[in-house]
């Protein structure tokens, strides 16, 4: 009998989702980043287990590490969706040509739920994430941003990375805390750093958690001018999380 796909091995992607605890793993970190220890609580299944799998699925390039900047003994866990996106088509086409679908494109919607996104200092990471939001959205969403102990006023260069390479204008304002945003309601609650996590208000149980373990791009630039390229990448980073948040907002 002929078959139309290939007679080798199934594609990387298939054999690293397919086993049940790597599966459980990609679901979790689809939500949030997370530390090995959540990651085994959250599958139900032992560190030293878990810990193989993730080895297995970094190995894939599925899912990349960043040092935790609270507890530098820590590390985060993330899941790169648009790896996935692309290894999800390679799978499709490796089984049969026809099934190939157009590469996923995540697209600007109208979601219209209420996030607060938390960093430190409130100056760079956390209203990147606010002003894409809502560029993203149209100013649809309503999004706030906040810091666990603000700096005066935002950086510099995130004034400018916002207007050079997103084409969105904003200008100096002050910080917020996020004490001064405790008893809203926020669909979604966002922390953007190690050490915001770490002290970040509850907000309560209709609020969904997840957390962006992201480097604070102001941190140890030497001029302004030396920091912008951190900012350029760490805004680019946060850009596509945006887009794959988007849907999830939708469907909430």
């Amino acid at each position: 009998m002929r078959t139309s796909g290939s007679a080798g091995a199934p594609p990387g992607f298939v054999r690293a989702a397919a086993h049940p605890v790597r599966w459980k793993l990609l679901a979790a970190l689809a939500e949030s980043d997370y530390r090995v220890r959540e990651l085994a609580a959250l599958t139900g299944e032992p560190q030293n287990l878990a810990s193989y799998h993730l080895r297995l699925l970094r190995a894939a390039g599925l899912v990349t590490t960043t040092r935790s900047t609270f507890d530098g003994r820590d590390s985060y866990y993330h899941l790169d969706l648009s790896r996935c996106a692309e290894a999800l088509t390679e799978s499709a086409a490796a089984l049969h040509p026809a099934l190939a679908p157009a590469a996923p494109r995540v697209t600007e919607r109208s979601a219209r739920a209420s996030v607060l996104f938390v960093c430190t200092g409130n100056s760079a990471r956390s209203p990147i994430a606010e002003a894409l939001l809502r560029h993203h959205t149209g100013g649809r969403a309503a999004v706030t941003s906040a810091g666990s102990a603000p700096k005066p006023e935002l950086h510099p260069n995130t004034i400018t990375v916002l207007h050079k390479e997103f084409g969105i204008d904003t200008t100096p304002r002050q910080t917020r805390h996020v004490d001064s945003v405790v008893g809203r309601h926020f669909d979604r609650v966002i922390t953007m750093c190690d050490k915001a996590r770490e002290v970040c208000p509850d907000f309560g149980t209709r609020s969904h958690r997840a957390h962006w373990s992201l480097p604070d791009p102001s941190t140890g630039a030497e001029s302004e001018r030396a920091s912008y390229p951190a900012f350029k990448e760490v805004a680019q980073e946060i850009d596509t999380r945006i887009r794959y948040l988007l849907p999830v907002l939708n469907d909430r």
